[in-house]
């Protein structure tokens, strides 16, 4: 007999698991701090990939669904100068493996996949502890909690269940996003949207960045990069315009198409701070529990982080199910891959930061384009 699976997080990654573990007939409940579905905006555009992403896709069956959610045309790259010379441009010709399309979107075909009744919304956790014997207790903000034989962390970056496993907590890599977005831009802000172009717009310096997507109905959204302390952006008040002036002038010199995106922006400014957890984040193995995404191996934004997140949620669905009745072998065997997969992709994450952010920018991301590494 299958045990019930406890997932806290209905992020991709959670959902995923949640859908391979539905498709192979073990029941499982998704806990969510969301009050719903439509509670807060998903984010923006995702590069699913063949190798991760998509293949999670397939285990779960949407492989159809999804394909139906593609924006065809947004695998198009381009790198600028600060004075907006092109240094790079890649035409999106459909032969990529990086298809894009809406988080929102993918979430929503995830979501759509489950039983009724399968993610139990308004549920924030507090905390988890153990009861021994692998069985946990999930504690909720409301002062209800529930009791399970296996528990999923799929709770992000600042997971509640993470500390049953492991001591480490995110740490600050030292660069902020700050995300912005234009709307309308083809007729409101057409330099700036011929600027971006079909698909990502990359504007490069050392410590700096203007970065874009070309999104749905017309709407260029944005993340302006600052390699600065965390301390600097709580001073800056970026809801008010002398926050919005500090960043920009951090630009100062730079083309006023892409400047726009900072001082031109249509909605408030949103401040990301980047995190990571150890590269080769790890634990010792805890009868009834784990962790996948970001909860597990949290690392700078480099493409990678929802396909991984969903990747783990297949890989640990598809363990479950080839170890029915025996948690534990099912659990060892998902954490012997995870872990070495989460590093190889820190790894990489590391890299491409490097070559985005470090002294040699944009030349080194261009030769990675370009194949010429």
């Amino acid at each position: 007999m299958n045990t019930h699976v406890t997932i806290v997080g209905a992020g991709l990654g959670g959902l995923t698991l949640a859908r391979v573990l539905h498709v192979h007939g073990i029941p499982a409940t998704v806990y969510e701090a969301d009050a719903s579905p439509t509670a807060r905006a998903q984010g923006g555009m995702l590069d699913i990939h063949e190798h991760n992403g998509q293949q999670a896709l397939r285990v779960a069956g949407l492989s159809e669904e999804f394909r139906g959610l593609v924006l065809e045309g947004r695998q198009a790259t381009r790198v600028l100068a600060p004075d907006g010379t092109a240094l790079f441009e890649e035409v999106d010709d459909g032969t990529g493996g990086r298809p894009e399309v809406m988080r929102g979107e993918l979430r929503r075909i995830l979501l759509d996949s489950l039983p009724a009744g399968t993610v139990r919304w308004g549920h924030k956790v507090r905390g988890a502890r153990s009861l021994g014997d692998g069985r946990h207790e999930v504690a909720f903000a409301d002062g209800t909690s529930v009791v399970t034989s296996l528990l999923v962390g799929a709770d992000g970056a600042w997971s509640r269940v993470r500390p049953l496993l492991s001591g480490a907590a995110p740490e600050y890599v030292g660069m902020s996003f700050v995300e912005t977005f234009l709307l309308d831009a083809d007729v409101r802000h057409p330099a700036t949207a011929k600027a971006v172009g079909d698909g990502a717009m990359l504007a490069l310096a050392p410590g700096k960045a203007i970065q874009a997507h070309r999104e749905t109905g017309g709407t260029l959204h944005a993340y302006v990069a600052l390699r600065k302390p965390r301390e600097w952006f709580d001073a800056t008040e970026l809801a008010g315009a002398e926050g919005v002036a500090r960043v920009a002038r951090e630009f100062a010199g730079w083309a006023p198409e892409l400047t726009a995106m900072i001082t031109d922006a249509d909605t408030a400014p949103v401040l990301r701070p980047l995190h990571t957890l150890p590269a080769e984040h790890r634990w010792e193995r805890v009868p009834g529990v784990t962790l996948l995404g970001d909860a597990a191996h949290l690392m700078p934004p480099s493409g990678e982080g929802a396909n991984l997140a969903m990747h783990d949620g297949a890989e640990l669905g598809k363990a479950l199910a080839a170890h029915p009745g025996d948690v534990e072998a099912a659990l060892a065997a998902y954490e012997r891959d995870l872990f070495p997969r989460g590093a190889a992709e820190a790894a990489e994450s590391s890299r491409l930061h490097a070559l985005m952010f470090g002294d040699d920018t944009p030349h080194g991301l261009i030769g990675m384009f370009g194949g010429q590494e």
